[in-house]
């Protein structure tokens, strides 16, 4: 890990607070169509418990009271909060920068960049946040807008280890099943492993060819891409991918296009925050996933036996 990256990890180690999950009163039930080969994860909301509920949530929403943190957060920075515009501090521009203007121009930011990357013929376009940061904030020091983004999400997204992560992932490696992910991402969500394991996670158990970021190929889920990615991958070691089974909490974002891609799906609703059953949207209607799941031990019977396999 660089310096700049451990830098980040004691930023964000300094900022996590415990998390429990809330029950969501639904119970595991349903069966599996096929043995399970493979195994691929959802993060936040799945892996993680995620106090916003999902990434996507604290880059397109304020909670309460999220105005203050942000301007509390832009003058430890050396922004002001003054409606004048007047000199700079470190490289950042000093002017109107109260809360609810910069997250205006932050959301602005992010929709000017979807649509840039619609028009290329991206159906669900992914940004790289810090450079977000940059263009709202009038940064140019890309190191800093680093440091920026993630206290920002730590403020706006904390998140803490789901219950038994670690013996799940421990049971896939001790069974050379091998594991990935496949998320809706930042550049410090593979921070995470670092800040609660000590370790990256290829380390603990994930597979490098099997990890599927949406920062890196600037695509988000719904889009197919980073499952047929992941296909592609399996396929690679043999794998297929109907003996594949992807974990996640969201009908529309993870079991919509996991399904349509050929993989075995487990809905995850072990968590209020984070379960999004997506019931209003028609693309899900007629969508069930093949398990249920409350926790993630659910998970080793999928692993060590063949559940529901008819």
């Amino acid at each position: 890990m660089t310096a700049a990256a451990a830098s980040l990890v004691e930023i964000m180690k300094g900022s996590m607070n415990p998390l429990n999950p809330i029950r969501t009163g639904l119970k595991r039930s349903g069966k599996l169509r096929a043995k399970v080969r493979a195994i691929l994860f959802d993060v936040y909301g799945t892996l993680f418990i995620s106090g916003s509920g999902d990434i996507s949530l604290s880059m397109n929403s304020m909670k309460e009271g999220g105005e203050t943190q942000l301007e509390n957060l832009l003058k430890k920075y050396g922004l002001s909060s003054e409606e004048s515009t007047s000199g700079t501090t470190d490289g950042m521009t000093v002017g109107k920068t109260a809360g609810k203007t910069v997250f205006k121009r932050y959301r602005r930011e992010i929709e000017e960049n979807h649509a840039r990357l619609r028009a290329q013929g991206i159906d669900y376009p992914e940004v790289e946040i810090e450079r977000v940061w940059m263009c709202v904030l009038g940064i140019k020091n890309r190191d800093l807008a680093l440091q920026f983004s993630v206290e920002y999400e730590s403020l706006f997204n904390p998140v803490w280890p789901m219950p038994d992560l670690q013996y799940v992932l421990q049971v896939c490696v001790s069974n050379e099943l091998p594991t990935g992910i496949i998320s809706n991402a930042q550049f410090f969500t593979p921070l995470l492993f670092e800040v609660f394991f000590g370790a990256p996670a290829e380390e603990i158990g994930f597979e490098q060819d099997l990890i599927f970021y949406s920062y890196r190929f600037m695509r988000a889920k719904p889009s197919l891409y980073l499952f047929e990615r992941a296909r592609e991958a399996l396929e690679a070691r043999g794998i297929p991918v109907l003996n594949a089974l992807y974990v996640g909490n969201d009908m529309l974002n993870d079991i919509l296009p996991a399904d349509r891609t050929g993989f075995q799906t487990a809905l995850f609703a072990g968590d209020r925050r984070s379960l999004r059953l997506r019931e209003e949207k028609p693309l899900r209607r007629d969508l069930k996933p093949d398990i249920v799941i409350t926790k993630l031990t659910d998970l080793t019977d999928c692993i060590t036996r063949e559940w529901g396999v008819d």
